[in-house]
């Protein structure tokens, strides 16, 4: 019993050591771990009681070793961000500190300071050729090297369950008893967390992190407040469900900022194709979280034993929360730029391939589309479900597209490229056929009736990825088959500006004008 509880302590103390940033475990953790395995063989006995006290001892001065050893590390980076910017202009200086960096075993920190004094400084040459010096030299590093911070993203994703499972009661914790909290928080919780494991991970931007992550919660609770100022009840209860829909965007966004605040337009695409990987992931560990749950409900059910409902909410809420840090984890490493994460190999390899196979299905979906059309014309005119699935439709669209544009094209013949932009090309302009026509439709169902903020949304959207379809087949026209791969990227990258801005106009202008 006495090694049961030796072995725990043990597994314990290595969690706290786990907690701390890379360079002090590296430096500090095997020494500490050495004289922690000492005051335990000098213990006589070992039983409950003295476990939960050596737990509480630790624990209790956590918080500030914690803080003072990432601040620490933080310091270390300003440090050479200093160093940084008085030699951005003396190459021999900037090598010198970059092999004081190496020899130090700091050459992360030294990285990732000059990437953000990079970005602050774009035009600086010095400053770039290091930049794309320290990204190609460490890309086959990473690959190889890579280790997931499992043990923060576990962590955050239990306490993220744990906040999903609090607001759990959708019959008793709603916004003007028509939405449920959960649908308004989940995503500003799960980023919050998210946001902290990238910080932690990359052990910069912590102020970053934290600003972005306190600025989703005042907007979250920004739409709550301002809900009721629409003054009919279906009216307010249009709004939360437009926030409902686009809180997540703005949180997707606070995650791009996060990877890269002034990032290139491969950086702003890579971070597209990383977060259809991310979903991807999560969808993957739901169906396994919905197998996990079904079996356990159905092991008491056999037994006659029905759990309470606190508990199965535990089980679906607390579930789902688990699922967002860890899937961001599993697929994305933030100590380097969107641009140069993996995308060789596993689950990009996957998706990029399933994205090829299904364009040219959704060629032929669309082509037998637009021929029905004319035999059911006025269908989107009279049915508002109808205009439901067209607007599903384009995003899904836009989605397989963005799949669908290759990171590189080192991979892909010429031939192959040829025919890969051709039916890019030719799903786009059908697309914008069958989505002008759904336009039409939703906007000679606002003249007959009113503007509602429903129909202000789907119009914009409409217009928004209509916008971006077009732009996308203008360019590829112009541009020859060398450039292709880059133009579709540009056009997707500069996509996400418009996302951002309709979203936010949707959330904030609204409760002022309607």
């Amino acid at each position: 019993m006495m090694h049961t509880f030796h072995r725990r302590l043990i597994a314990f103390y290595c969690w706290i050591l786990g907690l701390y940033p890379l360079n002090f475990r590296e430096n500090y953790a095997e020494e500490m771990l050495l004289v922690f395995q000492m005051q335990l063989d000098d213990m006589p006995s070992l039983n409950v009681w003295h476990m939960l006290r050596i737990m509480w001892r630790e624990l209790r001065p956590l918080p500030v070793l914690l803080i003072n050893a990432h601040l620490r590390e933080r310091h270390a980076n300003m440090e050479f961000d200093v160093e940084i910017r008085e030699a951005e202009s003396n190459p021999q200086q900037l090598e010198e500190i970059y092999q004081l960096a190496r020899r130090n075993d700091q050459t992360g920190a030294f990285r990732n300071a000059l990437i953000a004094r990079y970005e602050t400084a774009p035009d600086n040459v010095l400053l770039a050729a290091w930049y794309y010096r320290l990204q190609n030299g460490a890309e086959d590093a990473r690959k190889s090297a890579r280790q997931t911070n499992w043990l923060i993203a576990v962590p955050l994703s239990i306490l993220t369950g744990l906040i999903f499972w609090t607001l759990s009661d959708v019959e008793n914790l709603l916004v003007l008893d028509l939405v449920p909290h959960l649908l308004l928080w989940w995503s500003p919780v799960a980023t919050m967390s998210a946001l902290i494991f990238m910080a932690i991970t990359a052990g910069t931007q912590f102020a970053r992190a934290i600003v972005l992550g306190l600025s989703l919660l005042v907007a979250t609770a920004y739409c709550i407040m301002v809900a009721p100022t629409f003054g009919p009840e279906s009216a307010s209860e249009q709004y939360l469900i437009v926030a409902t829909i686009h809180l997540p965007l703005l949180c997707w966004a606070a995650l791009g900022v996060m990877a890269g605040a002034r990032s290139s337009a491969a950086d702003r695409f890579a971070f597209l194709f990383k977060s259809i990987e991310v979903a991807i992931v999560a969808g993957l560990y739901l169906l396994a979280g919905m197998a996990f749950g079904g079996i356990t409900i159905g092991m008491f059910a056999a037994l006659s034993v029905e759990l309470p409902e606190v508990l199965l909410r535990l089980i679906a809420a607390g579930g789902v929360g688990l699922l967002p840090v860890l899937a961001l984890a599993t697929v994305y490493d933030p100590t380097a730029a969107p641009s140069t994460q993996d995308f060789d190999q596993g689950m990009s390899r996957f998706i990029a391939t399933l994205m090829r196979l299904l364009l040219p299905l959704t060629l032929i979906v669309l082509v037998i589309y637009v021929l029905v059309i004319p035999f059911n014309f006025m269908a989107p005119f009279e049915n508002r479900d109808v205009l439901i699935v067209y607007n599903a439709m384009l995003f899904g669209i836009v989605g397989l597209l963005v799949g669908t544009t290759p990171i590189k094209g080192d991979d892909l013949s010429p031939n192959l490229q040829r025919v890969m932009r051709n039916g890019i090309i030719a799903v786009a302009g059908l697309a914008v056929l069958v989505s002008i026509y759904a336009l039409a439709a939703v906007v000679d169902r606002t003249l007959d009736g009113e503007l509602t903020l429903n129909r202000l949304t789907v119009i914009g959207w409409n217009g928004i990825n209509i916008g971006i379809l077009v732009t996308l087949i203008v360019t590829q026209l112009r541009t020859d088959l060398d450039g292709w791969i880059v133009t579709l990227q540009s056009v997707f990258s500069r996509a996400t500006v418009a996302y951002l801005t309709w979203s936010i106009f949707l959330l904030v202008v609204p409760p002022i004008l309607l």
